[in-house]
C-alpha cells in the first residue's frame, strides 16, 4: 500500500495520469486511525486493487479537491461527521452513484438524499457525569440547559463538527427558537470555556473541574479496550446517559464517504464503498475503533457493547445537514466560544 501524509500547511502531491489506472484507487481520507490499515490491506488482498492514500484534515482535503477540479486524481473522500460530508457535497466535489448493495445495506437515514455520500460507522453523543456528585443527570440534550446544572458542564467549542451536527439535529427536531434557547442555556451552565477534544471533557469530570460532560461514545469505549491516560484508571467514577430515550433517541455522529466528482477509477471507488458495508469491514469499525456499525446484525466489540443498549436517533441526516448553517449562526448569537 502506498501512503502519503499531509502535514500541517503542506499538501503532498500525487501523480495523476490522464487515463484511469486499472487496478488502483486514490483515497483521500481524514480518518486518522491506525486500525483502518486493516480495512485497506484486506480490500487490496481481496480485489488486487492498490490503494494510494492521501491523509489530512477534512477541510484541507476538501479544499484540495476543489482546487484540483476536473484534474483531481481523487476517487474517494472518506471523512468524519455529517457536517463535513455535507460540506463536500455542497462544494461539488462528490457525485451521485448507483449501488443496489449500498441502498440495501446502509439505512436510508444514513445516506445522502442524492446518493452522493453514505455512512459506514457511527458514534453516539453521550452525557457523562460524576456518579458521586450527580444524582439526577440530564435525561435529554435539552436538559443540559436547565439552571439545575449551572457551572457543571464541560463541552467542546462551537467550531467542533460534532457539536455543530448535534445542534443542527436539535434545530431539526425542535425548531430554531428552542435550539437557540438550548445553546444559550448550555453556555450559562459551562464549568469552563470550551477547550480540548472529547477525551478532555471526560478528564474534566474525572479531575473535578466539572460534573457533567458531553462526549462521543468511542472516546469512552476506547478507555475500556486500552489504556487512555487520565481516563482508564478512573473510569469507574463515570456514569453515562444515552439522552432522549423517551423522545427522538441518542444523537449519532457519522463517519462516511463518497465517490469524487471526477474519479478516474469510479468502478473501483464504488467497489471500495461496497466493501466498507460488508460485515467484515463493519466489524473492523467496531473492534478496531470502538464505533457502532451501520449495518444491522453486525456483532459489537466488547468495548462498545459494554455501554449498553439504547435507542438511536433515526432522523434523516441529509435533513440535519441542511440545518448546519443555522446551527453555526446560533452558536455565534449566543457567544458559544
Amino acid at each position: 500500500m502506498k501512503s502519503t501524509h499531509l502535514l500541517a500547511g503542506a499538501l503532498t502531491a500525487i501523480v495523476a495520469t490522464s487515463a484511469a489506472a486499472e487496478g488502483e484507487l486514490n483515497l483521500y481520507s481524514s480518518r486518522h486511525y491506525d486500525t483502518d490499515e486493516r480495512l485497506y490491506t484486506d480490500f487490496e488482498d481481496a480485489t488486487g486493487i492498490t490503494i494510494n492514500r492521501i491523509e489530512g484534515k477534512a477541510d484541507e482535503l476538501i479544499a484540495r479537491m476543489e482546487s484540483e477540479g476536473a484534474n483531481s486524481p481523487a476517487d474517494i473522500l472518506l471523512t468524519v461527521d455529517t457536517s463535513r460530508l455535507a460540506r463536500a457535497k455542497n462544494a461539488g466535489i462528490l457525485q451521485a452513484i448507483d449501488s443496489a448493495l449500498l441502498e440495501e445495506k446502509i439505512p436510508t437515514n444514513l445516506q445522502d438524499s442524492d446518493n452522493q455520500w453514505f455512512g459506514f460507522s457511527q458514534r453516539a453523543r453521550i452525557v457523562f457525569f460524576d456518579k458521586e456528585d450527580v444524582t439526577n443527570p440530564p435525561a435529554t440534550y435539552l436538559d443540559l440547559a436547565k439552571p439545575d446544572y449551572k457551572g457543571q458542564v464541560c463541552i467542546r467549542s462551537s467550531t467542533n463538527t460534532y457539536n455543530q451536527t448535534l445542534l443542527a439535529s436539535i434545530v431539526t427536531h425542535h425548531g430554531e427558537d428552542i435550539a437557540k434557547d438550548w445553546a444559550a442555556g448550555v453556555v450559562a451552565n459551562m464549568a469552563r470555556a470550551p477547550q480540548g477534544g472529547d477525551t478532555d471533557q471526560l478528564r474534566g469530570v474525572i479531575s473535578g473541574e466539572c460534573e457533567i460532560a458531553v462526549s462521543n461514545s468511542y472516546y469512552f469505549a476506547r478507555s475500556i479496550r486500552k489504556d487512555v491516560k487520565g481516563v482508564s484508571d478512573k473510569r469507574d467514577m463515570l456514569g453515562w446517559v444515552f439522552p432522549s430515550q423517551d423522545a427522538e433517541g441518542a444523537h449519532m455522529n457519522l463517519s462516511g464517504g463518497g465517490v469524487a466528482a471526477h474519479a478516474p477509477n469510479k468502478d473501483n471507488a464504488i467497489k471500495f464503498l461496497e466493501y466498507l458495508a460488508s460485515d467484515q469491514a463493519q466489524q473492523y469499525f467496531s473492534n478496531g475503533n470502538d464505533e457502532f456499525p451501520v449495518v444491522s446484525d453486525v456483532e459489537l466489540a466488547p468495548s462498545v457493547s459494554a455501554l449498553g443498549s439504547f435507542k438511536a436517533d433515526t432522523v434523516v441526516l441529509s435533513d440535519v445537514a441542511k440545518n448546519i448553517p443555522t446551527a453555526q449562526k446560533i452558536f455565534n448569537e449566543v457567544n458559544w466560544k
